[in-house]
């Protein structure tokens, strides 16, 4: 299951507990020794000072939204808080935008304490006033551009827009968007649906960065005659494409990389290439930010420390193969070579979020009018 965005989402969230989430660490911890967190292998940073907030609370949960994807980190990192804090966590996991329709509905009536979705969706809630500043320890530690200047949200790992293939259908290997409009992927195709899925707008915010915004819906109107339909979840295509019922869809480096190694599946990541060869793809971190009325404040700002801490940031790559959002955590683990190697070759786009968000309505209008929906 991963960052859907559906009318029927709300219905069909997954409620998690710590004891329940549905890791598989026997496989996430084989690089990591004992499968203790490793500390980061090449960092001569001085580590940042973690006392986070010491405010007294008397809550015994704490409530998150999220976007799916990290329940392998999760689960161990929310086992180890509750035993650090005595406050266990409950998880509802759903699609990017979901998450913000769930709080909008609940604006009156909050029920979560702790929101984490994708770019331009965390920069949405803002926009509706959902969020409440805080500023976690550590912060300092993660770039600028991953966080809000008024502390509204704050990346907790890095990711990135990627594309998979099926070997067995796409032969040849695709290597360029062009490629992809070729008669040999008629309805082999499917790509989430932008506006709905984080990964589809993605898909949508690199063909503009390459073609332009009319370029992007010309290529798009054009690649419609070999996608397979709209698709409100991402993580859906890959046992799609790993089966052979599609040739090639797009996904994103984490979520792909876990499901090769998890679930064996049996397809590969690649990153098109432009028309003059240039490899991209687009930086889509998970933010994590205080949801504005949470009913436990203060057990929220713990937990955003906690995930920021050095302990759970170096965990990220072993527990998940994620990247840290701190500039000063380097993981040293096998799967963060991998990833590393991965990337090679390939740029990295990080787009205006917040005129994403102020062009998202009319963008995301031009696309459906585009390929005809």
């Amino acid at each position: 299951m991963r960052r859907y965005l559906g009318k029927a989402a709300i219905v069909g969230a997954v409620a998690l507990t710590a004891a329940a989430c549905g890791g598989t660490g026997s496989d996430n911890t084989s690089n990591a020794g004992d499968g203790k967190p490793q500390a980061p292998a090449s960092s001569g940073a001085p580590a940042c000072t973690e006392k986070g907030n010491t405010a007294s609370t008397d809550a015994k949960t704490v409530t998150v939204y999220s976007v799916d994807g990290l329940a392998d980190w999760y689960t161990k990192r929310f086992v180890e808080f509750e035993k650090q804090t005595g406050i266990k966590v409950q998880m509802v996991e759903s699609g990017s935008g979901e998450v913000i329709t769930r709080m909008e509905k609940e604006k009156t009536n909050t029920q979560a304490d702790l929101a984490v979705t994708l770019p331009p969706f965390i920069q949405r809630a803002v926009g509706a006033d959902l969020l409440q500043p805080y500023t976690p320890a550590c912060a300092d530690k993660v770039p600028a551009a991953s966080k809000d200047a008024a502390g509204k949200y704050t990346a907790i790992s890095n990711n990135y827009l990627s594309w998979i293939y099926n070997p067995d259908q796409a032969k040849p290997a695709p290597a360029t968007f062009k490629d992809l409009l070729d008669g040999r992927f008629d309805k082999r195709l499917q790509y989430s649906t932008p506006g709905q899925a984080g990964d589809g707008t993605a898909v949508l915010l690199q063909l503009q960065h390459i073609y332009g915004k009319e370029g992007a819906l010309e290529y798009l109107k054009q690649l419609e005659k070999n996608n397979v339909g709209p698709s409100s979840s991402t993580g859906k295509l890959q046992p799609k494409t790993s089966k052979g019922e599609l040739s090639v869809a797009n996904g994103d480096v984490q979520m792909n990389l876990g499901s090769i190694h998890n679930d064996k599946s049996s397809f590969k990541i690649w990153f098109p290439a432009d028309d003059t060869g240039k490899k991209s793809t687009v930086a889509l971190p998970y933010y994590a930010g205080v949801i504005k009325g949470a009913p436990h404040p203060e057990a929220a700002q713990k937990l955003l420390d906690f995930l920021l801490s050095t302990e759970s940031q170096t965990a990220l790559s072993t527990d998940a193969r994620g990247l840290p959002a701190r500039e000063d955590v380097k993981p040293g683990d096998a799967n963060g070579t991998e990833i590393a190697a991965l990337m090679q070759g390939v740029d990295i786009y990080t787009p205006d979020w917040d005129q994403v968000v102020r062009d998202f309505d009319a963008d995301i209008a031009a696309y459906n009018k585009a390929v005809g929906r």
